[in-house]
C-alpha cells in the first residue's frame, strides 16, 4: 500500500490525474477542510479541478506509515490562489483505509484558518477559523464542483 500512495502523490505533483485515479477505489469517499465530506464522482472531480486550475501546484510527499488496512501521510501543496495569485503553501496529514488493493477512504487534514490567511489574504485570517467559514467555503466549493466538467 506505500507504493499505491507513492504513486498517487507524485501523480499529483505531475498533475496526472488519471494515475491518481487508479489508485482510488470506485467507492471512493474523500473529505477535507475545504469541500467537506465528497462521494466518489465529486472525489474525483477534486483533484481535476485542482490539477487543471493550479499549472503551479506542486505536492511534495514524506512519512508514509501504513498499518493493516490503513495508512497515513505527510504532504506540503504549494501553488497560486485565486485572481491574485496569492501564494499557498498547505501543510497536509492525510489518512487512508484500503479495500481491493486501492484507497477506499482518503481524508486531509489541515488548518483551515492557515490556509484562508494565506489563501484570501486578511479576510482569511480574521474569518478562516469559524464555522460560518467553513460552511460558507464548503458550500461554494461544492457549486463549484457541481458546474465542473472533467476534460480527459
Amino acid at each position: 500500500m506505500k507504493e499505491l500512495i507513492e504513486t498517487f502523490y507524485s501523480a499529483l505533483n505531475n498533475h496526472d490525474v488519471d494515475a491518481m485515479m487508479t489508485c482510488y477505489h470506485d467507492d471512493i469517499v474523500f473529505e477535507d477542510p475545504i469541500f467537506g465530506k465528497l462521494d466518489a464522482e465529486k472525489a474525483k472531480k477534486v483533484w481535476y479541478w485542482l490539477c487543471e486550475n493550479g499549472k503551479d501546484l506542486t505536492a511534495r510527499f514524506s512519512d508514509i506509515t501504513i498499518d493493516g488496512n490503513k495508512g497515513s501521510a505527510y504532504w506540503e501543496a504549494r501553488y497560486s490562489f485565486g485572481s491574485r495569485k496569492r501564494p499557498v503553501l498547505n501543510r497536509v496529514k492525510s489518512s487512508f483505509e484500503f479495500k481491493d488493493g486501492k484507497i477506499i477512504k482518503h481524508t486531509d487534514h489541515f488548518s483551515l484558518k492557515k490556509w484562508a490567511s494565506q489563501a484570501m489574504g486578511w479576510k482569511g485570517k480574521v474569518m478562516g477559523g469559524s464555522s460560518y467559514f467553513k460552511k460558507k467555503i464548503q458550500y461554494r466549493s461544492n457549486r463549484l464542483l457541481d458546474k465542473f466538467e472533467i476534460n480527459s
